[in-house]
């Protein structure tokens, strides 16, 4: 079975790939597995640069296949930000928010922001960096939807309390992951990276 490393602790994301890739040949692993503790920069401006650094930086010290994902949340009223910053969105106003509130944190700010807005359009985008004997490959998923006026529901993570998917009447944490899988940015982007790694394995 061939061993992918994933270039991330996060466990909501890993959770979320790794039902996504049930069924095909290879095992894939976080960063903890393989006794990473450094944390990688993500200092770029593009969601393919970041995620590009991610998986390269592991790939060149393990030799091993590495994936990497960087995604955002990208707002039409906003100019598309928050973008590669949705993670960190909430530092530009409350810069001593503890790690375990900044999901609170960056949604209250995105509403602050947009108090005055009509046009709650916004997109999810994930781009997904495979790195395979030194060569990069990228996958890209994209959903569609608005920002809500108030938080709704309480699965999920990040921006999935305030995201609207396209299509629907219900915030992404609002419904089961499941539900949430079948249409995520991150499963979009993942089912061209699962298509082209069962394409490689046949």
């Amino acid at each position: 079975m061939q061993k992918i490393i994933f270039a991330s602790n996060n466990r909501h994301k890993l959770s979320e790939i790794t039902k996504l890739a049930e069924g095909l040949p290879v095992e894939i692993v976080s960063l903890k597995e393989i006794g990473w503790t450094s944390e990688i920069p993500e200092d770029y401006d593009t969601f393919e640069q970041n995620a590009l650094q991610k998986a390269i930086t592991i790939f060149q010290h393990t030799g091993l296949s590495c994936f990497s994902d960087d995604s955002g949340l990208e707002v039409e009223a906003l100019n598309g930000l928050p973008g590669v910053h949705s993670a960190r969105f909430y530092l530009s106003k409350y810069p001593d928010v503890p790690p375990q509130d900044r999901d609170r944190y960056n949604n209250l700010l995105l509403l602050e922001m947009l108090q005055h807005s009509t046009n709650r359009n916004a997109r999810f985008r994930t781009v997904i960096c495979y790195v395979e004997d030194g060569h990069p490959h990228y996958f890209e998923g994209v959903v569609r939807g608005t920002i809500a006026y108030e938080p709704a529901g309480s699965n999920g993570f990040g921006y999935d309390p305030l995201f609207i998917p396209e299509g629907y009447q219900i915030t992404f944490a609002q419904m089961s992951s499941e539900q949430k899988n079948m249409l995520s940015h991150r499963a979009r982007a993942m089912e061209k990276f699962v298509q082209y790694l069962k394409n490689k394995i046949r």
